[in-house]
């Protein structure tokens, strides 16, 4: 019996054998805890250096510009409450859109409960945010701005540097969370005028638990900590930093740094013949979200008259996609995302993100596309019958 086909790289990534290869030294022989005096923590305290170097190199950055965190909902938080809890804000307003991962827009939301004004900017049918409803919020007790880069369940890309721009002409920082676009998108995080980002380590073929948050050396206000303890990480993140995973985490980028024009065009050569297969057989399913400004390693498609929970249960044991985000799992609800975009209830209900990346196969997206449209005429099938 042949493995299940993985398409739900939005999720989660394998973890590439050469990062698994990089972090097994610290966990075996150096051991060391890198805040200690002493070889063992030199040597341990080298790899996290290290890491913080390849996590720069990816976004344009320097390595004393890096925060090591537990992914990108931590960094993330550390963002956004950072700025709302510092004491050198001058502001209590927070502009950010509908789209955003649940750790973005629920961590901004939260803080209506300490005073601040949240205002949360609606995206068009492509999931683009709306440049001019974003400048319109802005006041002059806008504090941050956060937008993500690409989004998790659609792969839409938005216009980062001209919110950059606009951020800058009103001296308005900007945080964007990165963790679908590192390792998949050219990121400079000085031309595209962002204080603030966020990425995750297991979005791109690194370990889960790790992930980290660039801060801009000019960055006008000093975040405050969520925990407090000793001093480690500029004391912007108490606690013992862990090399095995920010090494793997500097693998991960490293390598992303240097194959990414390949890891691209092998993703839009799956999407590309995943999509061409599946539209002959099915030619009134449809694409969410943009179809020019998007990341080639995802589609979200529309199957018009199914229910895509019937439809990926048909193919369970064969094919691995997904409803939408795995933020969201065990919600009995529509994806918030697809009807930001403005589609109907029975449309939402009736989506499926499917993702592509490094270990993806030509065959598996050609037997999952052929799989996925005979399933779904089999169900219309039965329901015409019906």
């Amino acid at each position: 019996m042949r493995e299940p086909i993985y398409l739900d790289y939005q999720a989660t990534t394998p973890l590439d054998p050469r990062v698994r290869g990089a972090m097994l030294p610290y966990l075996d022989a150096r051991f060391g805890n890198p805040h200690s005096e002493h070889v063992f923590g030199w040597e341990a305290a080298e790899a996290v250096d290290e890491a913080a170097r390849n996590v720069a190199d990816l976004i344009g950055a320097d390595a004393g510009e890096i925060i090591f965190t537990s992914g990108a909902t931590e960094a993330n938080n550390l963002a956004i409450q950072g700025i709302a809890r510092s004491d050198e804000r001058r502001g209590i307003h927070i502009v950010t859109t509908t789209i955003e991962h649940k750790c973005v827009l629920n961590t901004a939301l939260s803080l209506r409960n300490s005073g601040f004004a949240v205002d949360v900017i609606p995206v068009d049918r492509s999931g683009l945010v709306d440049l001019s409803a974003l400048e319109a919020a802005l006041t002059d007790e806008t504090i941050l701005v956060s937008v993500m880069m690409v989004n998790n369940e659609i792969g839409t890309v938005q216009p980062i540097a001209e919110i950059g721009a606009l951020c800058r002409k009103h001296g308005i920082m900007l945080h964007t969370d990165a963790a679908q676009a590192a390792g998949k998108l050219p990121i400079n995080v000085a031309t595209l005028n962002v204080d603030l980002l966020s990425l995750s380590g297991h979005k791109i073929y690194g370990p889960k638990g790790i992930g980290a948050l660039y801060i801009s050396r000019h960055c006008p206000t000093q975040l405050a900590p969520l925990a407090i303890g000793g001093a480690q990480q500029q004391g912007l993140r108490a606690g013992t930093v862990a090399p095995f995973l920010c090494a793997g985490l500097g693998e991960a980028c490293r390598i992303a740094c240097t194959e990414l024009a390949r890891d691209r065009a092998h993703s839009e050569a799956l999407r590309d013949t995943f999509w061409s297969i599946l539209s002959s057989h099915l030619p009134d399913t449809v694409i969410n979200g943009d179809t020019v400004h998007r990341l080639p390693h995802n589609l979200n498609i529309l199957f018009p008259g199914s229910d895509a929970d019937s439809l990926l249960a048909s193919v369970q044991g064969e094919i691995a996609a997904s409803t939408g985000s795995a933020c969201n799992a065990g919600l009995i609800e529509p994806s918030y995302v697809l009807l930001a975009l403005g589609l109907s209830l029975e449309e939402a209900n009736s989506s499926i993100r499917f993702g592509f990346g490094r270990f993806t196969s030509m065959d598996d997206v050609e037997r999952a596309a052929i799989l996925l449209a005979d399933k779904a005429s089999r169900i219309h099938q039965t329901f015409a019958v019906g």
